[in-house]
């Protein structure tokens, strides 16, 4: 039976990155602090209980105001199940952001978000990005310092490939369980790749082919960041897609948002959506895709592919 530490009890996750005002270092004030409780209350009443974070969403000030959350929140944090990144360092200066997934550099950014968090333990840390400059030696070997010392339980990735991971898995003693990567209605590369092969088409997709099956037969679970695609279906459009999504909605008696969602999760890979919209009623409006099971005929769930792309399938 999976404890409520497990990231694998979350069917949606809520995504933090709206939380913590505006992206530079201005600090944050007690309206985002306000917006940021309203969001988990949200978040909350629809039974989301996974909370994705990472330490450079608003310059380290979402994990910030998450961790004012949990201060004023008796018992929220025994509630929840806490998830965040490292390994992407933004932009400083003249210097660009790269990636940095070095062993030092891991084990201080786990420290600094214990810090801002408020909290004494990650149930979840997730590698950001690849980083081409450290082998996976040096990263395992952070990872299990930060395993034995108690600071985090478990551990993933973001963003990357199947044969990046195995690379990753053979120097490690503590397994992975989540890869987070972009999929959508919008954003459906995870998708065609299975269907382009030995099509022309197939030079254009960059979806490393295989990456889905290697986490579901390995129990590592695929995360859908951008799952609600930046609103471009559910914003009352009039594109032949949005149309299609408000149609089904309104005969499954529910929202468009969760039409989009269900398409994710209807997949046999169990995909997890993360949302993330800081508004309240848009959080709701996700409810059924916590609660029910995706309502998707074969038939509607491929309407909808094949409206979204513009096409018919090769």
């Amino acid at each position: 039976m999976a404890s409520r530490t497990d990231v694998h009890t979350g069917r949606v996750l809520y995504g933090c990155m709206g939380l913590g005002g505006s992206w530079d270092t201005t600090p944050y004030t007690a309206e985002d602090i306000a917006t940021a409780e309203a969001a988990v209350d949200a978040a909350l009443e629809a039974g989301i209980t996974v909370f994705d974070q990472a330490d450079i969403y608003r310059h380290g000030k979402s994990e910030a105001v998450f961790g004012e959350v949990l201060a004023r929140a008796s018992g929220l944090r025994e509630r929840i199940v806490l998830q965040t990144k490292c390994g992407i360092r933004l932009a400083d200066g003249d210097r660009p952001g790269l990636y940095d997934l070095r062993g030092p550099t891991i084990v201080q950014r786990v420290e600094e978000s214990l810090t801002r968090l408020r909290t004494d333990v990650i149930d979840v840390l997730l590698l950001h990005r690849p980083d081409p400059l450290t082998g996976p030696e040096e990263i395992a070997k952070a990872l299990a310092s930060l395993h034995g010392q108690g600071l985090v339980r478990r551990f993933g990735v973001s963003n990357m490939s199947a044969a990046q991971i195995a690379h990753l898995r053979a120097h490690l003693d503590v397994p992975l369980v989540a890869n987070q990567l972009e999929m959508s209605l919008e954003c459906r590369d995870w998708v065609e790749a299975g269907v382009l092969v030995n099509t022309p088409a197939a030079a254009d997709s960059g979806f490393p082919h295989g990456t889905l099956e290697y986490c579901t037969a390995n129990g590592i679970q695929l995360q859908a960041w951008g799952a609600l695609a930046r609103g471009r279906f559910t914003g009352g459009g009039e594109t032949p897609t949005a149309r299609l999504v408000a149609d089904l909605a309104a005969r499954k008696r529910t929202t468009p948002e969760t039409i989009l969602l269900w398409w994710l999760q209807r997949h046999p890979a169990r995909i997890a959506p993360v949302i993330g919209s800081s508004r309240p009623d848009r959080i709701l409006a996700c409810r059924d895709a916590v609660h029910r099971e995706p309502e998707l005929t074969h038939e509607e769930w491929y309407d909808l592919w094949i409206t979204a792309r513009g096409g018919p399938l090769p």
